[in-house]
């Protein structure tokens, strides 16, 4: 069992332990048969992303994701619990942490910005696992680029009707609703968007296309052809769509980061158990120095993250408002060294490492998409330059 020692920084209180131990109890007994490892990848694979999304609501994790008052935690979100969710399920399955991760960040928009009668309406459902959530705002030509999408809605009386399509949409086809951005007036930039809630029944809306990436999950695009929403639909007033999302990623950035160290503290426990098994001109590859040196590199870079991650979700937790410097330092530094410290984990696995299906092979896959959604690591080091800048012409 990887190291858990960290559960006792000051970052956490006997709830946050609490739930970390009773999740890490069903991921050893319920998720083999959840999320069996031939129904992961493949034709079953939409079938078992929404069995994990049910059974996950049924045991009650997804409450970590929504407010208290609609079944979850915390008065917004609690997200230090869903820090620990992420990082508990992405070292077990990587399909689990996506489930989990997918229902706070498809819902979040609602529970910032939602009025009553939204609230009401999908977050129940979505903390029970009875309704998948899915946020699209990403298009070919606007992913980090916010400011750049084509989307467009166009108030009709009292509906907006929407063209355009979305891409890179983590749920497109299983999600029951969809948080759907787009331009509102004319021109470019990050000004006039607006955000919007949409079932996935609604007329005009369909998925175009599927897309396999390197480390299979429900992934595909959308499009939109003359879809009417009701204004009512809105999340946040007109124009504040980039507020919305940033407001959004400031939350889930952090738990990006989570997921990294989640699956780097597997590869730090594949790589232990292969050193010491393994003999190499009849030592084991424990004995030398070459390979404590690595390890040690491993270790470091993944306690570095954790502090990282836990302190901006304590930040976020205990004092509120924005933590954009924190979360994107969590973000970039952990899903960076998490890919350094999967390939070390490979490298000590020597040609085995490379054989598809072998943990390290698949977390080597898992990895490298965290380090470009929600903010590409070379974005947000301009975003953390930008707060450094900030801090210092206000005299720190």
């Amino acid at each position: 069992m990887s190291d858990a020692s960290f559960l006792d920084w000051p970052f956490f209180d006997q709830s946050h332990r609490d739930f970390a131990a009773a999740l890490e109890e069903w991921a050893n007994t319920a998720l083999p048969k959840v999320c069996p490892k031939d129904e992961a990848h493949g034709p079953a694979m939409d079938q078992t992303a929404k069995r994990l999304v049910r059974e996950l609501g049924k045991a009650g994790f997804l409450a970590a994701s929504i407010p208290a008052a609609y079944g979850g935690r915390a008065k917004d979100f609690d997200v230090r619990a869903i820090c620990l969710g992420r990082e508990i399920l992405g070292r077990h399955a990587g399909l689990a942490d996506f489930a989990f991760a997918m229902q706070g960040l498809g819902s979040a928009a609602i529970t910032l910005f939602g009025t009553e009668a939204q609230k009401q309406r999908y977050l129940p459902k979505v903390g029970r696992g009875e309704a998948i959530a899915a946020f699209a705002i990403s298009e070919v030509d606007a992913g980090s680029d916010v400011g750049n999408m084509s989307t467009q809605a166009v108030l009709d009386g009292d509906h907006y009707v929407i063209n355009g399509a979305k891409t890179w949409i983590s749920n497109a086809g299983l999600a029951d609703f969809y948080t759907v951005f787009a331009r509102i007036g004319d021109g470019t930039g990050a000004k006039n968007l607006a955000a919007f809630v949409v079932d996935a029944d609604t007329p005009g809306l369909s998925v175009s296309e599927r897309i396999d990436v390197i480390a299979p999950h429900p992934l595909g695009s959308l499009k939109f052809e003359k879809m009417r929403v009701p204004a009512a639909n809105m999340l946040g007033q007109p124009g504040e769509g980039f507020k919305v999302a940033m407001s959004v990623l400031d939350v889930f950035r952090t738990t990006v980061g989570a997921a990294a160290l989640g699956f780097a503290r597997r590869a730090l426990d594949e790589a232990l158990a292969r050193i010491f098994k393994r003999k190499v001109f009849g030592s084991p590859l424990a004995d030398y120095q070459l390979t404590q040196a690595k390890i040690a590199e491993m270790a470091v870079a993944i306690d570095a993250s954790a502090l990282l991650i836990y302190r901006s979700a304590w930040t976020k937790d205990a004092k509120g408002g924005r933590v954009t410097r924190e979360a994107s330092m969590a973000k970039q530094f952990a899903t960076d060294q998490a890919q350094v410290v999967i390939d070390q984990a490979v490298q000590l696995w020597g040609g085995l490492g490379v054989v598809s299906g072998v943990m390290v092979e698949q977390l080597y896959r898992e990895i490298r998409a965290l380090r470009i959604y929600e903010g590409t690591s070379e974005v947000q080091k301009l975003v953390i330059a930008a707060k450094v800048f900030e801090d210092f012409k206000h005299g720190g």
